[in-house]
């Protein structure tokens, strides 16, 4: 005997109209998500200020105190530098890395040096940055204000528009405002105390675009990782983010 029960076929227009609903409603839903995301960091960045311990102007004066105290002597410069911030700066307020051996390469913009990150947090990086063989190329632009404090040598900067070379010297800083690119040089040796203030993650891909695309150097690329982690972690660790 014959069944007479027949099996409906799907409609089109209907499986066509719920997929249209899906679509939507999942592309909704990412925006909703991205709206609140940049909500949040847009308020987190009216906030930032909070989080900062560094002053710029003490800084400044503390570099210029170095190169008094130690012309011609930039690992003295150094000592006297990481000496008055673990002085001024109680441990339970910020961590400062006393570790003067511990450098690393740094490849970044076409520039290399090497540097010795005294603070990093989520909001402020405090390192020693240099070669004693000269070097140039591109600033990157950046979520941070940057202030650069000669300690020895010169750096050049150069923004297009301008026909004449900016030029930093011992006991001048040399300012970035977050959102500003240049060409930079270091004519020859150049040492100088880096501060940033912003968003510091934000940095990184710059940090490694060079290692990662061109040097492959891994055990830097490994150090620079491990320390910069290190750092942030024992920040977080007593609040400071």
């Amino acid at each position: 005997m014959a069944s007479n029960n027949k099996k409906s076929k799907p409609n089109g227009k209907a499986i066509t109209a719920a997929s249209s609903q899906n679509f939507f409603r999942t592309w909704g839903r990412r925006f909703a998500v991205l709206s609140i995301l940049v909500t949040v960091f847009a308020w987190l960045d009216t906030i930032k200020d909070r989080w900062y311990v560094f002053d710029p102007a003490f800084l400044h004066e503390l570099a210029q105190a170095a190169i008094s105290a130690h012309p011609n002597n930039t690992s003295g410069m150094i000592t006297h530098i990481v000496s008055n911030l673990t002085a001024t700066y109680p441990s339970s307020l910020i961590h400062i890395n006393p570790n003067q051996h511990e450098w690393v390469f740094n490849n970044a913009g076409g520039a290399m040096g090497a540097m010795y990150l005294i603070h990093t947090s989520i909001t402020e990086y405090l390192i020693i940055f240099g070669t004693p063989l000269g070097t140039e190329g591109h600033t990157g632009i950046h979520t941070a204000d940057d202030y650069f404090h000669i300690l020895v040598g010169e750096q050049w900067a150069f923004r297009p528009g301008s026909l004449e070379k900016e030029r930093y010297t011992p006991g001048m800083v040399h300012l970035m405002p977050r959102g500003v690119a240049k060409q930079y040089k270091m004519p020859d040796e150049c040492w100088a105390l880096e501060y940033a203030r912003g968003w510091i993650p934000l940095m990184l891909p710059f940090g490694f675009a060079d290692a990662l695309s061109s040097t492959l150097d891994i055990p830097t690329i490994y150090n620079t990782v491990r320390i910069t982690g290190r750092e942030i972690i024992k920040n977080l660790l007593i609040g400071k983010i």
